[in-house]
């Protein structure tokens, strides 16, 4: 990747890094750090995809980006369309058809209210937080998977004697003095 930059951003590249290789290193361990979670092929194909979209040498950010959007799975929508879908889901959300489980598992934990009633410039951001790190989760190969809602206990059916109901109904009657 770096010697990708080195050739298409000749000048850029040797104004950041000069022929100072401890930098130039000290940049190397560092992104290495940070892109580890991606493979190789998607690394090179990020650099590519940067290379023929961008006429200045990247910011590590923007290798970040490039990766994710290069290494996503096939049916995982961008954080907008993730956010559109989310929104736009009917009650019971876990009963739905949805295009990837780290959508609903984002607006699951983005919270169902706070999508339904902020204004898309105050929720979107969180939600995109939200899906980056599940989206993170499936790059790293973890299978994502929604568990459907616990169903309620079944109650006996037994009703309390009129003695025991009395009892309550005196217990609450303390509470309220």
């Amino acid at each position: 990747m770096f010697a990708l930059f080195q050739i298409n951003y000749h000048n850029q590249y040797f104004s950041a890094f000069g022929d100072n290789t401890k930098s130039e290193n000290l940049a190397k361990n560092l992104w290495l750090n940070k892109l580890s979670q991606f493979s190789a092929d998607t690394i090179c194909g990020a650099a590519e995809k940067i290379i023929a979209d961008n006429d200045y040498l990247p910011t590590l950010h923007k290798m970040l980006e490039a990766c994710r959007q290069v290494g996503m799975p096939k049916g995982l929508p961008n954080a907008r369309q993730a956010y559109l879908e989310a929104c736009n889901k009917p009650s019971p959300k876990a009963a739905q058809d949805w295009s990837h489980a780290a959508v609903y598992l984002a607006a699951r934990d983005c919270g169902w209210h706070l999508l339904a009633n902020e204004t898309e410039r105050k929720a979107l951001p969180l939600f995109s937080d939200c899906y980056r790190s599940y989206c993170d989760r499936v790059l790293g190969g973890e299978e994502l998977v929604i568990e459907p809602p616990k169903e309620l206990p079944e109650t006996a059916g037994k009703k309390a004697s009129r003695s025991e109901n009395l009892k309550q109904l005196k217990k609450l009657q303390q509470l309220v003095e």
